[in-house]
């Protein structure tokens, strides 16, 4: 990709530069209000092919739900907000069909009155956005199946509910958007079925930390198709809708949710002989700048660094998209700030349930080669254990090794999950190590933390598995271990369920019954959740034995199961 050529917003002479940005919303609109705070006098005109230029797409489906009542509350800034705060004109219901790089020029077509005309530019903004994927399979069109993606999206499924008076519906796709438009259905007293083609729900986390999230659903009343995709859908009687999964199942619904994905919009950039990189997105510079010297591009079209896995990626989030968005037009203005890459920082909210995670998931790991790395479980509550109503948190911690870098944290809990995510996003990004975690100075009051707050444990367990004060054994290894298996913890709790073969050792017998373990042979310890098979770790190492801690204990053990990953 050459960028040689320098743009400014000011020519040589001195005269306004004119900037187009092709689509508003997150990128665009954030590009042209950005542009107009550090440039009076450049002419900036933003065309959006829907009715609005900046809304939040995020809360569509807390409209649907009814939790957003009122519509107007969607819209972040007006095409007429645009015009007197900023002096930028805005075209909406105006869609851009083609782009001459040579000539500088775009081609527009006014939908509303069905008029092409040509607009000329010196710098240009590509913020087309995603399209949600409607796979072409029989029957994806029939009405009553919605993606959302718009607020008129959101409208038709509301004026569907209202109208055919819709007691069911089937959701395909258990991501980010499923889960919400589940959560929100059922708000309207929906009973909701959900098809997802992985085993798991919540692709983006690694299979047991999406455990709970799936026991949760299933506690809710959620009758859950893992493993199941979509084959066809066909017209029930009246107005219902029958859903075939590829195994067989037949879904009867009175509406459909197709939440599958979504697809960067990246026809008109590809047209135009722009780069287009090989996850589908457009490429683009560390300043927004595409393979065009005067074209930026910015948002869910483009493909930006990983900044933990060194991998291009398509992140089709608000928050990275809104910092690109910034990125392009202190580019354009000459500035020299750079968009620093991502790291996937993501939280969803699904019926009283918090999920959230940051950097590399274990399977992101793998698949991008890297294998230097180690992980921790740990199960603290949310907040002082003394204080009522202390909530678990679920937290998996992945660092490198041996240096400790952070590279990636996965939560899931009621309470206080997004809080301890964003502190180790924030790690990550100032290339944060677990022994940062572990002095980390967080707010501690009992009944918002601890002393040792969740991060804090986080990296305090991690920065002993590096030392070597609790050396970590493979849960992966457990069906192939020769390793003596022992639960440290009470009788009556290693009655009511336990590790196949595990021997009962309590931690209070521990230091008389020493002498009943072998110093030859590795002896992986548990318990309910990590603590007390660490005390009895460090005990047993300064004895001269071998121990190893099953990190986070029984209670990682049977989500590690309930996802299929251990016997």
């Amino acid at each position: 990709m050459s960028n040689e050529e320098s743009v400014s917003v000011r020519g040589e002479t001195g005269e306004a530069r004119r900037v187009l940005v092709v689509g508003g919303v997150a990128g665009g609109a954030s590009c042209a209000a950005r542009l107009r705070r550090l440039d009076e006098s450049a002419e900036v005109v933003v065309f959006d092919r829907g009715p609005y230029v900046s809304f939040a797409n995020c809360g569509l489906p807390y409209y649907v739900g009814n939790v957003i009542a009122d519509e107007r509350k969607l819209l972040v800034a007006s095409a007429e907000t645009f015009r007197s705060r900023f002096n930028v004109s805005v075209h909406t219901e105006t869609e851009v069909t083609a782009l001459d790089r040579k000539a500088r020029t775009l081609t527009v077509r006014d939908l509303r009155a069905h008029t092409v005309r040509q607009e000329c530019y010196d710098a240009l903004v590509l913020a087309p956005g995603a399209a949600p994927i409607r796979p072409p399979l029989p029957g994806v069109d029939l009405p009553g199946v919605f993606a959302v993606r718009s607020i008129p999206d959101s409208r038709r499924i509301r004026a569907w509910i209202a109208e055919r008076e819709a007691r069911t519906a089937v959701v395909i796709g258990g991501g980010f958007i499923g889960l919400e438009m589940v959560e929100n259905l059922i708000h309207r007293k929906l009973s909701v079925t959900l098809l997802e083609k992985l085993t798991q729900v919540m692709p983006p986390l690694d299979p047991e930390m999406a455990v709970p999230v799936r026991q949760h659903l299933e506690d809710r009343g959620v009758d859950l198709h893992l493993g199941d995709g979509l084959a066809r859908i066909a017209q029930g009687t009246g107005h219902s809708l029958i859903v075939v999964s590829e195994g067989g199942a037949e879904l009867t619904a009175d509406m459909v949710i197709l939440a599958i994905g979504v697809r960067p919009e990246t026809a008109l950039a590809s047209e135009a002989g722009l780069e287009i990189g090989p996850r589908g997105g457009i490429v683009v510079d560390d300043q927004m700048r595409t393979s065009d010297a005067r074209i930026w591009a910015v948002g869910d079209a483009v493909e930006v660094r990983d900044v933990v896995t060194g991998q291009e990626t398509v992140l089709p989030l608000a928050g990275p998209a809104n910092r690109q968005g910034r990125v392009a037009a202190e580019s354009i203005a000459g500035r020299a700030t750079r968009f620093r890459g991502v790291q996937a920082t993501a939280v969803v909210g699904v019926l009283g349930l918090t999920a959230a995670s940051t950097g590399a998931s274990e399977k992101g790991l793998r698949r991008a080669g890297i294998t230097t790395f180690d992980k921790v479980y740990l199960h603290p509550g949310h907040h002082a254990g003394y204080y009522p109503g202390a909530q678990p948190i679920r937290l998996k911690l992945l660092f490198s090794v041996p240096d400790g870098r952070i590279l990636g944290a996965q939560a899931v809990g009621r309470k206080g999950v997004e809080k301890r995510i964003d502190v180790i996003a924030t790690a990550i990004q100032f290339g944060g190590t677990v022994h940062d975690l572990a002095e980390a100075e967080l707010c501690y009051a009992p009944q918002f933390g601890a002393a040792k707050d969740p991060v804090n444990l986080a990296g305090m367990i991690a920065a002993n598995a590096l030392n070597g004060d609790m050396p970590l054994a493979d849960w992966m290894q457990l069906g192939r271990t020769d390793a003596l298996l022992v639960d440290v913890r009470e009788p009556e709790e290693f009655a009511a369920g336990h590790i196949p073969r595990a021997m009962n050792v309590p931690l209070s017998q521990l230091r008389q019954r020493v002498g009943e373990l072998p110093r030859d042979r590795e002896i992986w310890l548990s318990c309910g959740v990590g603590q007390r098979a660490y005390y009895a770790t460090r005990f047993l190492a300064q004895n001269g034995l071998r121990p190893r801690n099953l990190s986070g204990g029984y209670t990682t053990y049977q989500t590690l199961r309930a996802a299929g990953m251990v016997s």
